[in-house]
């Protein structure tokens, strides 16, 4: 199976059998940058993710067409729209909500990819799809609600804001996996760990901007 297959089934992810999709086989990078916009919402946030060697070996030798080791722009602008068509229904891993609420995003017009140091690195821009005003309680993160690819902030400095926050105050939170489960034994049961399509509560052990405005 090619991983061009793969992508389209399965959102950006390498064979692995179902039962082991609890566990990361994929692992980036992540930075995220939240511009609100002068109108008091939320313009747009900026994606850029840098993935693992292994993973990134294995996007050459699948979408290396003419074999000469490299990815060409042809190449690389395959690689982008493919991922832009298959992460759609995972919301490209961009997790927004308000008010606890979840905020869904549109799908972005292009996913930039490059290729530097033997590491892959997408970027692309996207926006909420409905308005998000700064009022409240917000969040804002990036991570793969199967569990299967790790996408993690190397440093708080990777989630920032930017532009119009006004006297918004925010923080980053990065949950403590050990007091998560603790605090949730009674719903993560086996049952979570080895459902293969992941669950919402995957939500709890994942980095996030907490912005109160």
């Amino acid at each position: 199976m090619t991983l061009k297959t793969i992508l389209s089934a399965a959102a950006l992810l390498l064979v692995a059998p179902a039962a082991a999709l609890a566990h990361p086989h994929v692992f980036a990078d992540a930075r995220l940058e939240v511009v609100a916009g002068a109108d008091g919402n939320v313009e747009v946030l900026h994606n850029v993710w840098r993935f693992d060697e292994v993973f990134s070996s294995q996007v050459l030798l699948d979408f290396d067409k003419n074999t000469n080791l490299v990815l060409d722009p042809a190449e690389l602008h395959e690689v982008g729209e493919t991922v832009r068509a298959s992460l759609e229904e995972f919301g490209y891993y961009t997790t927004l909500t308000h008010d606890g609420k979840p905020v869904a995003v549109s799908k972005p017009d292009v996913i930039h990819v490059d290729w530097k140091d033997g590491q892959l690195l997408m970027f692309f821009a996207i926006k909420p799809a409905v308005p998000m005003p700064l009022k409240g309680k917000l969040t804002f993160g990036v991570y793969d609600p199967t569990m299967y690819a790790a996408m993690d902030f190397p440093s708080d400095e990777d989630l920032v804001l930017m532009g119009h926050f006004g006297n918004c105050k925010h923080k980053v939170v990065r949950p403590d996996p050990d007091e998560v489960i603790a605090e949730n034994k009674s719903t993560l049961t086996d049952a979570f760990f080895d459902d293969p399509a992941g669950t919402d509560m995957s939500r709890l052990f994942a980095t996030r901007m907490e912005v109160t405005c």
